[in-house]
């Protein structure tokens, strides 16, 4: 029988056995008195928990429930069958509570493994076959309805598609995907039907690459439980200690029946798992996928956070950082017209250039006579103006540079930056610059992180010198790494691993080792299942570094409020002990008072699963 329908039975079989033993003790009418029939409600749980306790101490774990066990026995034979009925229904009551809590907690977590996709829609010459996921083939060219989720990684084929992302990524706006995009399984198409070319199988693609670690989120189990469970274990002996002391100073059994009974059971056993499950769900909510509450917990002490630069504080690949138009020039039309040349170039900036135009709406021509000169740049005409883009060479040959390119040659001079200049009809029009740009968030997000506790900032990046600087001054890092080799990353990351702990956010495979050297490992999986993803202990599933520091929030909160319930519940407890040592609680009065101390830790740990504030720790 599942343990949770037991649970629920063995609340139902207690409740009914109070009710019908209330009935026959205050109407005198029945064939049974109602002693034995409270006994006999109490029974069921006493033989299902002492099986469980057995089935733990087989595996050499003892835990507070043994208090229960205690306290019911030692009510059924001191003639306290009420008492012992009401203990039975309270500790049921909090298992039955419990399970509720942790179902509400994990939804979201099961939410997003219940919609993996399961089909896919192959394209053949034969017409469109339905298939199984784990037989789409890397190459296979799929239709996606509208409604439907993407069933692989995958490369779109038609010229745009509607895209609603926020099961993976956490953002609630469709996005808008260009032809040669990258497309991820699990996303969800909002708009027409598009085709798209599998890059991945199932089982390599994003999606399968998540339920992976919200399996991980769902087993682990974090060292604050852990050490949780231990302290719990001193409990035992001092209610036990202090049962014996009552007894002894009154010589009254029931006096010691009394501190057992409101010391069942523990807040400790009911606080720190909810509260940890809650904020790995909370966090899934966010598109902050934690493997587990090891994770959330390493995440809630980091006071040093280490950034690898390209892909994680920069945008990564070459983008444009600035447009520079000459007098009487317009930045946007000579994007247009350098896009619709550049539309018959296969150079590494036509993809940047191309996408950077269509992203603000241009509507690019057709180009003509167009020549490429390798490594320089090309020419050709579009709306019958002749244009010439590439290097300085190509288009000003020995011409000197006007007085208005100037300032932005002296600006760029040094920097690891493309400068694209921009010719129309054998004038000087614009120079666009290109670079790995700072992403859009990262100042905002490295704020965040310092008001939630991260007390040191640093850099590691395989560039040189001048450019490391030139991200490090603007963001106002405290340390920075460059000329950093996989292995000089590792050896960072555990030199500052030994002065505090310490998280590695990146995004690359050569992030790998230092992701798993780290206390934590952040990766910034937006592009796809990576070694990356693989080896850090966050996943962060939207392209932006924002989350990173959302993530720390959620886990200081988390953290918190699960100290809090078991502070506050083991302190209520502790009172509510001394009272009943010196009989001011009665048994039936502390089971009722403990259930309410269990009822308030439980929805104190639920906390963890809303938004609240970030918490410094």
């Amino acid at each position: 029988m599942n343990e949770s329908i037991l649970r629920r039975a063995l609340l139902a079989i207690a409740v009914l056995g109070l009710v019908v033993g209330i009935g026959i003790w205050r109407t005198g009418f029945g064939p049974i008195e109602a002693g034995v029939i409270w006994t006999a409600a109490t029974l069921p749980v006493v033989a299902a928990l002492a099986i469980s306790m057995l089935r733990d101490f087989w595996i050499g774990r003892v835990g507070v429930d043994a208090i229960a066990l205690v306290s019911m026995s030692a009510a059924l034979l001191l003639g306290q069958p009420l008492a012992a009925v009401v203990v039975a229904i309270m500790y049921a009551g909090g298992t039955v509570l419990e399970d509720f809590a942790r179902g509400r907690a994990e939804r979201n977590l099961r939410a997003l493994t219940d919609r993996a996709p399961r089909f896919a829609h192959r394209k053949s010459a034969q017409g469109i076959a339905t298939i199984f996921v784990d037989q789409v083939a890397v190459g296979d060219e799929l239709l996606v309805r509208a409604g439907e989720l993407l069933p692989v990684d995958g490369v779109l084929l038609d010229a745009s598609a509607s895209l609603d992302e926020s099961a993976v990524t956490g953002e609630p706006l469709p996005e808008r995907r260009s032809a040669g995009d990258m497309l991820r399984s699990g996303t969800l198409n909002a708009g027409e039907p598009f085709s798209m070319r599998a890059s991945a199988l199932a089982e390599q693609s994003t999606y399968a690459a998540i339920v992976r670690m919200v399996a991980a989120a769902q087993t682990a189990k974090a060292p604050f439980i852990r050490v949780a469970d231990r302290f719990a274990l001193l409990l035992l002996p001092a209610t036990l200690l202090v049962a014996g002391i009552a007894w002894y100073v009154s010589d009254d059994p029931v006096r010691a029946l009394a501190v057992l009974v409101v010391a069942t059971p523990c807040p400790l056993i009911l606080a720190a798992p909810v509260a940890f499950i809650g904020g790995v769900s909370r966090a899934a909510r966010a598109g902050i996928l934690m493997k587990g509450s090891a994770a959330l917990e390493a995440l809630a002490q980091v006071r040093t956070a280490i950034f690898d630069k390209t892909g994680t504080l920069t945008v990564g690949g070459a983008a444009l950082i600035e447009i520079e138009a000459a007098p009487g020039d317009d930045a946007d039309r000579l994007l247009r017209l350098l896009a619709s040349l550049e539309q018959a170039s296969h150079h590494v900036l036509t993809d940047s250039i191309i996408r950077t135009a269509r992203a603000r709406k241009l509507m690019l021509s057709h180009p003509c006579d167009v020549r490429e000169y390798r490594g320089a740049g090309l020419k050709g005409r579009v709306d019958n103006i002749s244009i010439a883009a590439g290097s300085r060479g190509l288009v000003l040959a020995d011409k000197s540079l006007p007085h208005w390119a100037r300032s932005g040659e002296e600006r760029y001079r040094g920097q690891p930056v493309l400068r694209v200049f921009v010719a129309l009809d054998g004038r000087l029009a614009g120079i666009f610059t290109f670079g790995d740009a700072i992403r859009a968030d990262a100042r905002e997000a490295l704020g965040k992180l310092r008001s939630v506790g991260v007390a040191r900032t640093v850099m590691l990046t395989g560039d040189d010198d001048a450019a490391a600087k030139r991200v490090s001054t603007l963001l106002d890092l405290d340390a920075v790494v460059a000329d950093a080799t996989p292995a000089k990353k590792v050896a960072t990351v555990e030199a500052e691993k030994a002065l505090a702990p310490t998280m590695m956010i990146g995004d690359g495979i050569n992030d790998a080792p230092a992701l798993a050297t780290a206390t934590v490992g952040v990766a910034m999986g937006a592009r796809g299942a990576t070694a990356s993803s693989e080896a850090a202990d966050v996943v962060v599933l939207t392209d932006r570094l924002q989350p990173v520091a959302e993530a720390v929030g959620i886990a200081r909160r988390t953290r918190t409020i699960a100290l809090q319930s078991i502070i506050v519940g083991l302190a209520l407890s502790a009172m509510a002990m001394i009272a009943a040592a010196m009989g001011q609680i009665t048994p039936v009065a502390g089971a009722l008072l403990q259930e309410g101390i269990d009822i308030a830790v439980i929805l104190n740990a639920l906390r963890a699963l809303g938004d609240g504030h970030f918490e410094r720790a």
